[in-house]
């Protein structure tokens, strides 16, 4: 084993994950090596625990390492670690998401997450959930045995139906595949369209959850580049002809994590593209709700022949009753709901009668008015103080959850959030989003969770150790 040195200049995580990969290259550690736990690890080096996680996590992304649930950490077979190492090369990675997505959740019981993905609690409509459930449970006609309906509660997929309509997408009930959120509408929609091996066009940076998803599946990521206006438009084509994807996974609207909005050239041009090669685009809307602005979706601009549109209500109404739904061409949208059938049979109806009544009792609008202006008002003040302390911002959207940021001072996002987790705080380091998995300075900042100056204390501490100031 090594020795990790505290006092060099190289950060921690980079001195570890160097380490056990040259002990790993050089066969000191053979396949199948039960790596020690994290605590262990972190113990015998005198670093935390943090630290030990970013730098397996890293590991198992670069596929040297393996996680077993309930087991530990292990040396990834020599055979697989080369295929790994040449997939790393392309742009592809073989990664476990179970582990990901772990370290993700498992990190709620830190008391500030400025760096998370949802909503606080009472920014959300519990209050409508609750009339909703008072209802419910009240109506004794309501019949709740059975699976339901393979596509999902009717009532909640014509209501989807009317709102489809205003932003002017014509879809009939039938179109409209209700999920267990939009990470099974983006899973059933992997399955559908992508092969292993495939090439698959993917916002750069994008949505974690579905990068990690698509490496599980054995995807080759190729990162389209996002800017603050939509999408690097040459980039696009030329990526297009070279790998020639068969899908386009994207977030025009308040992407995560950078806030962005696509313009709608850039929409209109994305289609043509799409039109041209025969590609067909997954358009990720589940922040729509949150979106001030009355603005067209690719799914309005194509009708649905050429874009599969999916949308959530884990955002606004409740993350607890994992609602979401898909919307696509009639013959696509039966093959998507018998892999539904085939993943986990139907969807849970008593959570799809709590959201139709959530949405239907008459203050779901105010809720989402009042929202929207939660947010903006929170936008602008964030914004302000990350300014103050001199961070650049990828865009101010003024709407939606996320800014995207980065500090001169703050190289490596990464070892910033490890030093973050032991200060009680969840960050959002940049690596996550990348589509090949590279250290990153940008962070991506949850407006709703910043309120707590003890946030803005540690950057500013941060900042201040590097050697440079804030502005202002």
């Amino acid at each position: 084993m090594f020795t990790v040195n505290l006092s060099s200049s190289v950060p921690l995580v980079s001195q570890i994950v160097d380490g056990l990969r040259k002990l790993i290259d050089d066969g000191a550690m053979r396949s199948g090596t039960k790596l020690p736990s994290i605590r262990q690890f972190a113990h015998a080096q005198a670093v935390s625990v943090f630290t030990v996680v970013e730098a397996y996590d890293r590991l198992v992304a670069q596929g040297y390492l393996v996680s077993r649930p309930h087991s530990g950490f292990f040396v990834r077979k020599r055979a697989a670690v080369g295929a790994s190492a040449a997939g790393a090369a392309a742009g592809g990675y073989s990664f476990d998401s179970g582990w990901y997505l772990r370290k993700i959740f498992e990190n709620r019981h830190l008391t500030m997450k400025p760096g998370c993905g949802w909503l606080p609690s009472d920014w959300l409509f519990e209050d409508g959930v609750r009339r909703s459930l008072r209802a419910l449970a009240a109506d004794n006609a309501v019949d709740l045995g059975g699976y339901g309906d393979p596509k999902g509660y009717e009532a909640l997929r014509e209501a989807i139906r009317d709102s489809m309509a205003e932003q002017e997408i014509a879809v009939a009930p039938s179109q409209v595949l209700l999920t267990q959120g939009s990470s099974q509408a983006l899973d059933l929609a992997a399955r559908r369209l992508v092969r292993s091996g495939d090439a698959v066009l993917v916002d750069d940076p994008g949505y974690a959850n579905l990068l990690f998803s698509l490496r599980f599946a054995g995807a080759r990521l190729v990162g389209v580049p996002r800017t603050p206006q939509g999408y690097d438009l040459a980039a696009l084509e030329r990526l297009i002809v070279e790998h020639k994807p068969r899908v386009f996974f994207t977030q025009p609207r308040l992407q995560s994590p950078t806030g962005s909005v696509a313009q709608l050239a850039h929409l209109h041009r994305l289609l043509h593209l799409a039109e041209k090669h025969d590609l067909v685009v997954v358009e990720n809307d589940l922040y729509a709700d949150l979106d001030p602005e009355p603005r067209p979706s690719l799914a309005s601009l194509d009708q649905l022949a050429r874009v599969v549109y999916i949308g959530s209500y884990s955002k606004t109404v409740s993350p607890n009753l994992r609602v979401g739904f898909m919307v696509a061409h009639p013959d696509l949208i039966e093959d998507l709901a018998q892999l539904k059938m085939i993943s986990g049979l139907t969807s849970s109806e008593f959570s799809e009668r709590l959201i139709h009544g959530a949405l239907t009792e008459g203050r779901w609008r105010k809720h989402l008015k009042s929202l929207r202006e939660r947010l903006a008002d929170a936008h602008g003040r964030v914004a302000s103080q990350m300014h103050g302390l001199g961070f650049e911002l990828f865009t101010e959207p003024k709407a939606g959850m996320f800014l995207w940021a980065r500090h001169p001072a703050l190289e490596d996002a990464s070892v910033v959030s490890n030093q973050a987790a032991e200060s009680d705080i969840m960050l959002g380091p940049g690596h996550l989003f990348a589509a090949d998995l590279a250290a990153s300075s940008w962070m991506r900042f949850n407006v709703a969770f910043c309120q707590d100056t003890r946030v803005f204390d540690f950057l500013r501490a941060q900042i201040d150790a590097s050697g440079a100031g804030g502005v202002g």
